[in-house]
């Protein structure tokens, strides 16, 4: 009886003692397993230095581009500085090496050449606008003759065109092979006469126009402080207004080559007009010359005649005097402005684009290489295309 009711009290205890088990069990489980701070508190913690993360990672990528931008203005106002500091040390260097090529020039030729060629020493250069060389010849007597009775002014008119408007003409020439010749004799003759020629140190000749060319160049910057240099043929027909309004929207840029470009083949062929003997440098045969303004008339920017000034004893000649000028630019940084309006046709052409109000700067027959029979036809095309004697004068550039 005892054993059985000491079995019965055992097992109320039963419940009790796994009740109290559990409850231990859990209170060691939760003091052992959680942390400090609660779930939530952590995973909002966590959360909270995400956003602050990304918020910083948003400013760094906002900042970033403000800041390269930054630099790269800094770096374009460099260049530009450096650019703007090239160019006036370039234009330093070619006043000087011009001021240097004037002396030079002045002691080798003769004293009487000499001050007809170059300023008196100490005195500066003539500021103006434009130097126009007509180049002519011994024989051009009466080619001269129609370009003053047409587009180029004489005697008072031409100096005043000089005092006004800076615009300078001459009629370029060098000299016979012979000293004090018949030739030479009545070229001083007629610049007595007209007081309009430009002497040259120069043996003339057809075969050295492009060694004319360099003297001209050579020339003129010792003697005008120039915005442009023309060269145009005593066969050609010239609106001096014209020229000049259309060189002066150039007038900002340094270095311009204004005329009308042309490629024409490179003659291998011997006997023929404008043979090229040094063809083999242009490749094989039937190739053509790299771009170039034709003969008739062309201008080019001081920075450009002042180089080839500088420059002249080493500036290769080749047959054609056009070809040669181009060469010299090849390589150089230079712009290079094709104008068609330099190179009109005589009338009709001409007539018809006066009357279109498209008046031409220069007009010639590219079959004759200018105006066919120019003594006698240049006047009617100064008639035809002529842009009027008054036009120069009011003309603003």
């Amino acid at each position: 009886m005892k054993s059985r009711s000491s079995g019965r009290v055992s097992t109320k205890w039963i419940p009790i003692v796994c009740m109290s088990s559990f409850f231990l069990g859990v209170l060691i489980t939760i003091r052992m397993w959680t942390p400090p701070e609660s779930n939530s508190q952590l995973i909002s913690s966590r959360r909270h230095e995400q956003e602050l993360q990304i918020v910083a990672e948003d400013c760094a990528t906002k900042k970033k581009p403000v800041q390269e931008k930054d630099v790269m203005d800094e770096i374009y106002k460099t260049h530009e500085s450096i650019q703007s500091l090239d160019k006036q040390m370039a234009m330093i260097q070619m006043e000087l090496a011009a001021s240097r090529s004037s002396r030079e020039l002045g002691l080798s030729v003769g004293s009487s050449d000499a001050t007809s060629v170059l300023p008196q020493e100490g005195s500066p250069r003539k500021k103006v606008f434009i130097v126009i060389g007509i180049n002519t010849a011994f024989s051009s007597r009466k080619r001269r003759d129609s370009v003053r009775e047409t587009w180029m002014p004489q005697g008072e008119k031409l100096l005043q065109l000089e005092r006004e408007k800076g615009i300078i003409i001459r009629f370029m020439i060098g000299h016979s092979a012979t000293s004090n010749s018949i030739l030479d004799r009545a070229i001083d003759s007629e610049d007595a006469q007209h007081k309009d020629f430009l002497r040259l140190e120069h043996v003339e000749g057809y075969h050295e126009l492009s060694a004319k060319t360099k003297t001209f160049f050579s020339t003129a910057v010792a003697k005008w402080d120039a915005d442009f240099y023309v060269k145009v043929d005593d066969d050609v027909h010239v609106n001096l207004g014209m020229l000049a309004t259309t060189l002066a929207h150039h007038r900002s840029k340094p270095r311009v080559y204004i005329g009308c470009m042309k490629s024409g083949p490179v003659l291998s062929q011997k006997n023929v007009k404008y043979h090229e003997p040094e063809y083999w440098k242009f490749g094989e045969d039937g190739n053509k010359y790299f771009r170039h303004a034709t003969g008739q008339i062309y201008a080019i920017s001081k920075d450009l005649a002042t180089y080839i000034s500088i420059n002249q004893p080493i500036l290769h000649k080749y047959a054609n005097e056009d070809v040669s000028l181009g060469s010299w630019f090849i390589g150089l940084e230079v712009e290079h402005i094709d104008d068609r309006n330099m190179c009109c046709g005589t009338p009709p052409d001409c007539e018809w684009k006066a009357q279109a109000g498209n008046v031409c700067v220069a007009s010639f027959d590219w079959s004759c290489s200018g105006i066919c029979k120019s003594v006698e036809k240049i006047k009617f095309v100064h008639e035809k295309c002529g842009e009027g004697d008054g036009t120069v004068w009011s003309s603003l550039f």
